[in-house]
């Protein structure tokens, strides 16, 4: 059923003869803004318009954060759909954007779903992100990293990547685990922090008195 909904919807946005064939992205991302993001990842890719697609959608949200009264007008439910696609259609050929970006804007007004573009931006960035073979790492320690401790984290962080992958690394810090880190890449988690050790070395203290 979802494979049928995602063809329909690559279809939507693409006018080519081989719409109906699917460009499979990189990564699987579930709802309904995962379905959206990959039927606009399959269709740009198609159109060699994956880069200028990213830009559209980067823009509209940042149109999103910054204008209240646009992001009104977009989750407002209230306002007919068919206002909203007008509106749209406008806005598309005034800033210039990519066909297949107007399509999803397109689709997502006749469905209802509008008020979903920021999460199905987030998904599509998602994807972008993994098409570059960039891997999300976030770090958390009780105190800031120095340069030189990032510089030997991120050594020891690409060990655990493909060549042909790189680590996008955040860093965060939380002085309630106290020390040690807690390290988050891609779908991984490793808890290596003081707070994590005191609580396990409590549990098994409690169990054994």
């Amino acid at each position: 059923m979802a494979t049928q909904k995602l063809s329909m919807a690559v279809r939507s946005f693409s006018s080519s003869s081989t719409a109906a064939q699917l460009v499979k992205a990189p990564i699987q991302i579930f709802g309904i803004e995962g379905r959206y993001a990959t039927a606009l990842y399959s269709a740009a890719s198609k159109q060699k318009s994956l880069e200028g697609v990213e830009k559209d959608l980067i823009k509209l949200q940042g149109e999103l954060k910054s204008d209240p009264k646009f992001r009104e007008f977009v989750i407002n439910p209230t306002i007919k759909r068919s206002l909203k696609a007008q509106a749209f259609k406008a806005i598309s050929q005034k800033i210039s954007l990519k066909p297949e970006t107007t399509n999803l804007l397109a689709l997502l007004a006749d469905n209802g779903r509008l008020k979903k573009l920021d999460t199905v931006i987030n998904a599509f960035k998602q994807i972008m992100s993994a098409h570059r073979g960039e891997v999300p790492c976030e770090v958390t320690t009780a105190r800031e990293l120095d340069a030189e401790q990032k510089q030997k984290l991120m050594g020891v962080l690409k060990s655990f990547v493909k060549s042909n992958q790189s680590i996008q690394l955040s860093t965060k810090v939380d002085p309630s685990i106290i020390g040690g880190m807690v390290v988050s890449i891609a779908d991984k988690y490793v808890d290596m922090s003081v707070a994590s050790k005191i609580k396990k070395y409590t549990e098994v203290i409690s169990a054994t008195v």
